[in-house]
């Protein structure tokens, strides 16, 4: 958009100079250009964000980082469009930014795959696109200009590690676990997953289930009242968002069952929202990873340097933590480095951004 202003304002000085030039109106030129569009004011930077939808608390919050940040205070016109979880609503809302000329594409992606052509399309126009959250799988990486978001597998390997470690702390000899997967093809569902089939590998736990809760508490719910019914000896469920936890401990409360330290099923999640969290206070969600979803002024950052002329990381993970319903595990250790493990109480909750 302020490509099309940019050039209209370089047509208007172009035929001035031609006029002053030919005798015409004997103006100077400061006094012409003064008169110019927006003389010579700072533009507002037209953000375009398609968002995979609403279907979590995180991704809720997410959406108000963004959406508290590129404020028309702040010096932005942002174009927000919520694709309802279907990536074709996605390409169709990246297509629609790219007519609107926005000066820059934000893109929370459905899934890693299907993107080359239309991101294709925006580097054509000459659109940096930034993906944030789950990743893009493409076959040219200059497709897209940056990527914030968290380290998926990273935060599986630091919830089954501090598993294993609780398990021997407490004297639990075999894990039954169960798998409420996020929404199958998102980096979150990827990278935990793997995370946990590894760890189930390594370590001789049963997989009992896995199944998708497409990152919502209904689906959750309803995924694990099916597995309840079998009734398999389920003694942890491991779901990847809080929602699905939320779901989970639903059916699970249902069905006649304890969930906590002192109870037939422990509960673990990913996300840490503020109900997540004080889920794991309470004992209902046995061990909760972080997953940061305020990537506002992260993206904003980017922005300002490519403004700025300089060239972005390629890839910047946020930094998260590990919070736990107890301290019976101190920190977790991955690949040589200590994660902290931090037992929630009410002051980390009230310390909590979302």
């Amino acid at each position: 958009m302020r490509k099309k202003i940019l050039a209209t304002a370089l047509s208007l000085t172009m035929a001035a100079t031609l006029l002053v030039g030919c005798g015409g109106g004997g103006q100077d030129a400061s006094s012409d250009k003064s008169s110019d569009k927006g003389g010579g004011d700072k533009k507002e930077i037209v953000v375009g964000f398609s968002q995979v939808g609403a279907e979590s608390d995180w991704r809720t919050a997410n959406s108000e980082s963004m959406k508290s940040t590129f404020s028309k205070e702040n010096g932005y016109e942002l174009i927000f469009d919520d694709a309802q979880q279907k990536q074709e609503n996605q390409i169709t809302a990246i297509r629609n930014f790219i007519q609107q000329e926005v000066d820059y594409i934000i893109l929370a992606p459905v899934t890693e795959t299907g993107w080359d052509t239309v991101l294709k399309e925006a580097k054509d126009a000459d659109i940096p696109v930034i993906i944030v959250d789950r990743m893009v799988e493409v076959s040219d990486d200059s497709l897209y200009t940056a990527w914030v978001g968290s380290n998926f597998k990273l935060e599986g390997q630091k919830a089954c590690e501090w598993l294993k470690a609780y398990a021997e702390a407490k004297g639990i000899k075999e894990i039954n676990i169960v798998d409420i997967q996020g929404t199958i093809g998102a980096s979150a569902q990827i990278g935990r997953t793997e995370a946990l089939n590894d760890a189930v590998k390594a370590n001789g736990w049963n997989l009992v289930a896995q199944q998708t809760g497409e990152f919502t508490q209904a689906k959750g719910q309803e995924v694990m009242e099916s597995i309840l019914k079998k009734g398999d000896d389920i003694n942890v469920v491991y779901c990847e968002n809080d929602n699905e936890a939320f779901g989970a401990i639903d059916a699970i409360k249902a069905a006649g069952k304890k969930v906590g330290p002192d109870g037939d099923i422990l509960v673990m999640s990913f996300d840490t929202v503020k109900d997540g969290i004080t889920k794991t206070m309470e004992g209902e969600i046995i061990c909760n990873t972080e997953c940061n979803p305020l990537h506002g002024s992260r993206v904003e950052e980017i922005i300002k340097k490519l403004e700025d002329g300089g060239t972005p990381d390629k890839q910047a993970y946020v930094e998260e933590g590990i919070y736990a319903h107890s301290d019976d595990v101190a920190k977790v250790t991955i690949d040589g480095t200590d994660y902290e493990v931090t037992k929630v109480t009410q002051e980390v909750i009230d310390k909590r951004a979302y």
